[in-house]
């Protein structure tokens, strides 16, 4: 029992001195608490308002009929599209374009009516200018609505009927604004708190090799205790420092900027728990490579790229080779992000999520081994080398 106690007194104290360390670091406290709450702010004002709405088109219509005015006017009733002139000729559009009077242009040829009279495909061309994604995924939605709408209608006047031959309705899941905000804003606040936990442990570890340095191998504002229980106080001190920043990034954040929150807390928060252990361990596991506080900006703000495309949100994890799913298995944000999303977004329940739970556990177990093992070998209070 005295061993016991004692064990347990250790951990209490390298948890109250681990506090004192974060609260006294201001470059700690800036990853630890700036960082988590100001940039899902910050990110989710810059992707809002989520959808883009009246991007300018350019018409060229050489078809000049009743029909192909229709269209245009069909085009103009869309959310993405506003008509913003007519040109004589392509040219005439491509200087508008040039110009950036225009970010489209749409070219209706001159046997356009004709061939829907003779009851052919007839071709419009939309051209499109590319530089920025979201507004080519606008017009694809809105040309994609344009195109059922309009054979919708031929269809009708040919048949001579008021109703549709095939009825269209679309139902968004997951991404009802199918907005940009809502599709990689959720994925990515996961991927905050996974960086900036890894950000203020290295910094820290950082801090106690300069201090040893300074003090012939020994660090004056260690704690004497065990090597697992100084792991587990410093991991219990982040993770209780990171409660309330973990509810309020995930859960009140949504709520502000209405982006998808139909997952409750309750199916999302027994994920959360060892997704968050497993990032401070991995955090704790990268420390010996830190020499110096600010190497811990180039250790992790390195990799911050590469968790995001490994993580499935810029692109699908079954489209990537074995060698970056293997990469991607072994970081916990990669688990967590698809578990959350599927959570949140979409409504699956915890059930529904086990493997990623289960591999968060592994992880957890697996970052803990090795946290334990390089502070056995090279931390503590052993001779500086």
């Amino acid at each position: 029992m005295k061993t016991f106690r004692h064990w347990f007194g250790s951990l209490y104290r390298v948890w109250r001195r681990e506090f004192s360390l974060v609260l006294r670091d201001e470059g700690v406290l800036i990853f630890f608490l700036l960082l988590p709450t100001v940039y899902p702010l910050v990110y989710t004002l810059i992707y809002n308002p989520e959808v883009v709405h009246d991007l300018p088109v350019v018409i060229v219509d050489d078809c000049h009929t009743q029909r192909s005015r229709q269209l245009a006017q069909m085009a103009d009733a869309t959310s993405a599209i506003k008509i913003v002139g007519y040109a004589t000729d392509i040219n005439e559009a491509r200087v508008c374009m040039d110009q950036k009077g225009c970010y489209s242009i749409m070219h209706i040829p001159t046997d356009y009516d004709l061939n829907i009279n003779r009851e052919k495909q007839s071709k419009v061309q939309f051209y499109c200018d590319m530089s920025l994604l979201i507004r080519y995924r606008a017009f694809l939605a809105a040309l994609t609505d344009l195109s059922l709408a309009s054979d919708t209608e031929i269809q009708q006047q040919i048949i001579n009927t008021d109703s549709s031959p095939v009825a269209n309705q679309a139902v968004i899941l997951g991404n009802p604004a199918e907005g940009f905000a809502s599709f990689i804003i959720p994925g990515l606040l996961i991927l905050i708190i996974q960086q900036s936990l890894v950000l203020g442990i290295t910094m820290l570890g950082g801090g106690a090799y300069e201090r040893r340095r300074a003090n012939n191998g020994i660090d004056p504002m260690a704690v004497k205790a065990p090597v697992v229980a100084t792991i587990l106080g410093k991991s219990l001190c982040y993770f209780t420092i990171y409660i309330p920043l973990i509810v309020y990034m995930l859960h009140f954040v949504p709520i502000i900027f209405d982006l998808p929150r139909v997952g409750s807390m309750s199916q999302w928060l027994p994920m959360v728990v060892p997704f968050t252990f497993a990032a401070i361990f991995m955090g704790m596991t990268l420390q010996p490579l830190v020499r110096q506080r600010e190497t811990s900006m180039i250790v992790v703000v390195f990799t911050s790229l590469l968790f995001l495309f490994l993580s499935g949100i810029t692109w699908p994890r079954y489209a990537m080779g074995w060698l970056w799913l293997a990469v991607g298995d072994i970081i916990p944000s990669t688990w967590a992000v698809n578990a959350f999303t599927r959570i949140n977004s979409d409504g699956a329940t915890l059930q529904q999520n086990m493997w990623p739970l289960i591999a968060l556990w592994i992880l957890c177990a697996i970052y803990l081994t090795t946290a334990i093992i390089l502070h056995k070998k090279d931390w503590g209070l052993k001779k500086f080398r």
